[in-house]
């Protein structure tokens, strides 16, 4: 025979599965749409660096006069902001860069642009590695061991559309 403790008990475990299997629905289904919107989210900035590369190459092609200052602004091109960022200035160099770079490539050419941002950082070839790595985890960039062995960084672009 059942005491009432064990009957409590037994009722009492049961209550706590019960929200437990709902606690875990509900992480179920945050994490599944934890994984789309991050997924969105690289897609969105593959086509946003296609669209800047785009606008810098047309910029190159025709010169900085055919681009007008808020859409320098916008590309990050010539920011009249105090701080652009760090990440901003390492997705900017990917985007600008012809070739895959080295975390040195990448060092140096953010030291030519913004050196003030690398002053900020106790060892920038870290810190600009460190960026590029979650670059790529973002789905923006992409790295592959270059003939040196050493591992170099490419800006990831939105594969053209195919004609209809």
């Amino acid at each position: 025979m059942q005491t009432l403790a064990n009957v409590s008990s037994t009722a009492i475990r049961d209550t706590d599965f019960d929200k437990d299997s709902h606690v875990r629905e509900v992480l179920k289904a945050a994490q599944s749409e934890l994984r789309e919107l991050m997924r969105q989210r690289a897609e969105i900035m593959k086509r946003i660096g296609t669209v800047k590369q785009t606008i810098m190459g047309l910029g190159s092609l025709f010169g900085d006069a055919a681009l007008n200052t808020d859409l320098l602004e916008l590309v990050e091109h010539k920011s009249t902001r105090r701080h652009s960022g760090f990440t901003n200035a390492c997705r900017m160099t990917l985007m600008e860069a012809s070739l895959p770079l080295s975390a040195r490539e990448a060092c140096e050419r953010i030291q030519k642009s913004s050196p003030a941002l690398l002053d900020r950082h106790k060892d920038p070839l870290a810190s600009v590695t460190t960026v590029l790595n979650r670059l790529v985890e973002y789905g923006e960039a992409g790295s592959e061991v270059g003939p040196n062995g050493r591992r170099l960084w490419h800006w990831v672009c939105e594969l053209p559309s195919k004609p209809l």
